[in-house]
């Protein structure tokens, strides 16, 4: 059976992307769900026309969010890598009219389209050395999917991933209790939050930021959180609490300092404005036995959305960890 074939009508035709070329996306149709149809995009961008790379990095994004940091594929494409990002189901390029935005009641079931993208890119398209990228509930999603499937990867790149709830310690235990039961009960109901809008204005180039994007996927206020998405979000948590104890090396990349503005000031563009670094310190040990943490000094809570020599310092540091820890060749034996 041809490579093409095996996937029957999964997978789309695959067209340019909405970033223009080489940017390509095919759609990934997936199981519906209780609110209807359902779909992943899958986005890639290959190091060259006429020859692929055997390397390959699979980026999840975060939550209110899609892929559009074109940064971290240049630096994949010249490294040698195909780049491939998800957007997941109803997010971004995934979501569709009917469908309650960024909503799931359990987190495993990203693992559909996961699973179809790895099989994409390695039977497929013919890598054997996979990378995977998550960033805040990206790399939540994507550190359990590990767990769960032990897909054979090389190595795992965290951007400020979303280990624990950003609040009070009553929120984070008798509050997440709560969580749990209304998340059960009602999980369409919405949990009151203020969003400042502040990240939002630090990105985008109509405000203080100099990146382009669609805030009608990324609106600058965020999407609302229901219960039952946040009871999975919490159980997710609990999991990396627990230990994941991957076997993959892992890098964290996080800011150097959190920051909780509430008008427009200087932090807005050198700290997380968004999760508490030192929660994902915390926690960063569980999640595999050989974990790297660089706290990168001005980094946005997107590291790699930051101001330049910003940005630039955090992949000097994941070009030196590759070199030490996933690229590094494999030592002839002295029998």
């Amino acid at each position: 059976m041809a490579a093409g074939r095996e996937f029957g009508d999964q997978v789309g035709e695959p067209a340019v992307d909405v970033l223009g070329e080489p940017y390509v996306a095919e759609t990934l149709r997936l199981e519906p769900d209780g609110e209807g149809e359902v779909v992943a995009t899958l986005v890639s961008r290959r190091t060259t026309v006429e020859r692929g790379s055997r390397r390959a990095v699979l980026h999840l994004h975060g939550f209110c969010d899609y892929f559009f940091q074109t940064p971290a594929a240049d630096f994949w494409v010249e490294r040698g890598y195909d780049f491939y990002a998800l957007d997941l189901r109803k997010y971004g390029r995934s979501l569709r009219p009917h469908q309650t935005p960024n909503f799931v009641l359990d987190l495993a079931e990203y693992d559909e389209e996961l699973d179809l993208a790895l099989r994409l890119i390695t039977r497929r398209d013919g890598h054997d050395h996979v990378v995977v990228t998550g960033h805040s509930t990206g790399g939540l999603i994507a550190s359990l999917w590990l767990h769960r499937t032990e897909a054979p990867v090389r190595g795992l790149v965290l951007n400020s991933p979303w280990l624990d709830l950003n609040g009070s310690f009553w929120l984070r235990t008798a509050g997440t209790k709560a969580i749990d039961q209304v998340g059960l009960r009602r999980p369409y109901q919405s949990i009151p939050r203020s969003v400042s809008g502040l990240y939002g204005r630090s990105l985008h180039r109509d405000h203080s930021g100099e990146w382009d994007y669609d805030v009608t996927w990324k609106p600058l206020e965020s999407w609302p959180v229901f219960a039952g998405w946040l009871r999975a979000v919490r159980r997710g948590h609990a999991t990396v609490h627990r230990g994941l104890g991957l076997d993959v090396p892992t890098l964290v990349l996080s800011s150097d300092r959190s920051a909780h503005p509430k008008s427009w000031d200087d932090l807005c563009t050198s700290c997380d404005i968004v999760l508490d670094v030192e929660l994902m310190a915390k926690w960063v040990h569980k999640l595999a036995s050989h974990v790297t943490l660089v706290r990168v000094p001005g980094a946005l809570h997107d590291v790699t959305l930051s101001r330049k020599p910003v940005r630039e310092h955090a992949f000097e540091e994941l070009g030196a960890w590759l070199d030490a820890f996933v690229e590094r060749p494999v030592q002839p034996r002295d029998d």
